[in-house]
């Protein structure tokens, strides 16, 4: 999920499985072994799934891709805070995995320290895939690694208490008109709507639908468009149109908030699909509006997998064999049971609208979505997202205006990325 970032094992562990119900087998340090045949042996694997064991779906595609490339994977999953720390202490000693499962915005940090291989040396056919989901993983012209789905977000809504209000979710089409279809709500009784504004990545994530909505770019904080966009939240709160909770939220506890049945909308990912299907609320599902009309950019969570450099270069033509395995329009279909992850492919998407007519707004979700670290940023996103969030925070708890928390936010994330 968040991706997004999938800061929380919960959702990490819906994602994995929407991913393909792609499960790992448990790997160990290092891929380059001494001596013998690189297109045979044993193939080291890190992902981002602990959750998965050796029964998962996930591990039997990922032992069966290694069967047909001719070698044994040997797989280990890691919390991806952990995966991330750890890939790079591996990649400083020389000891990295053949292949590597992360979060998107991590490709850009480990490709500018110099641990991955871009396509262009292992081969790696991207070719089918969605330019802004392969975006993601792209750095300064060069692209690192291939994308094994995505996931992003939109608006659930609860049928009964748009009903009960009179609006009509098809009239949702921008912000004045969904604000206005909050105070319906609010005006009968019911509950608004509720998200994430955590102090944290999560806060950020669930904020940038609204901040692209805007217009707003994130080299530029302090704009008009991006004070609009907190201005939005902001008001929302003074409003009474959505709580205050909203400011300690993680995306698992303002689901929580919209499952209890009491809120007409809420923000939240594609890993929550499932949960919601086996729910008594009748729902529906709407992109997150644009200020002026449209769907809005929403973040591409996901990860990518990677092929870490390697001291012998002549194991790459294996990894990539795994690697097209993994990501083939058959294996990112065919084991996917709960469709978490919008496949990176139209022919992938295709074969999963036909299995899940229900996923069509995700697929148009993603279609809009962008990657954090697109537009250059690499490593610098994370610096300004942190800045962001802070605002954020300090918007809604009523410490700062929407300007002056923006304007502080845009001083400190260009004194970090100098």
């Amino acid at each position: 999920m968040i991706s997004p970032f999938h800061s929380k094992k919960a959702a990490v562990a819906l994602v994995g499985l929407a991913a393909v119900s792609l499960a790992l087998t448990g790997c160990s340090g290092g891929g380059s072994s001494a001596g013998g045949d690189a297109a045979t042996g044993t193939y080291t694997f890190w992902d981002p799934y602990p959750q998965f064991d050796g029964t998962s779906d996930w591990t039997k595609l990922v032992e069966s891709c290694g069967t047909e490339a001719g070698v044994t994977i040997e797989r280990t999953g890691y919390d991806t805070s952990d995966l991330t720390s750890k890939a790079l202490l591996a990649g400083q000693q020389g000891n990295s995995p053949d292949l590597l499962l992360v979060d998107n915005p991590v490709v850009s940090t480990l490709a500018e320290a110099g641990l991955l291989t871009d396509t262009d040396e292992t081969g790696a056919d991207t070719a089918d895939i969605e330019e802004n989901i392969l975006a993601a993983g792209q750095v300064d012209g060069k692209t690192y690694g291939v994308p094994i789905g995505a996931n992003t977000l939109a608006l659930y809504y609860n049928k009964a208490i748009l009903d009960e209000a009179g609006v009509d979710p098809a009239s949702i089409t921008d912000w004045d008109s969904l604000t206005s279809a909050l105070e319906k709500v609010t005006a009968v009784g019911k509950k608004g709507i509720t998200f994430s504004a955590i102090g944290t990545e999560e806060g950020s994530f669930q904020f940038l639908p609204w901040y692209w909505g805007s217009g707003a770019d994130l080299t530029e904080l302090d704009s008009d468009d991006a004070v609009s966009a907190l201005d939005l939240w902001t008001g929302w709160l003074e409003q009474g149109y959505a709580p205050n909770s909203v400011i300690n939220n993680t995306q698992t506890t303002t689901w929580q908030e919209f499952m209890t049945g009491e809120y007409a909308f809420g923000e939240n990912g594609t890993w929550q699909l499932a949960g919601i299907k086996a729910s008594d609320i009748d729902y529906g599902i709407i992109s997150i509006p644009s200020k002026d009309g449209g769907a809005a950019p929403a973040p591409t969570g996901g990860e990518f997998l990677t092929v870490p450099v390697q001291s012998d270069d002549a194991r790459y033509e294996v990894s990539e064999k795994i690697q097209a395995c993994l990501t083939s329009t058959d294996n990112l279909v065919a084991t996917d049971t709960t469709l978490s992850y919008v496949a990176p492919t139209k022919d992938a998407q295709e074969a999963q609208l036909a299995a899940d007519p229900d996923l069509e707004p995700w697929v148009t979700a993603v279609g809009e979505a962008k990657g954090r670290t697109s537009d250059d940023l690499g490593t610098d996103y994370p610096k300004i997202s942190e800045q962001l969030w802070k605002a954020v925070q300090n918007s809604l708890s009523g410490s700062a205006s929407p300007e002056e928390a923006l304007k502080e936010a845009q001083t400190a994330a260009s004194s970090a990325t100098d």
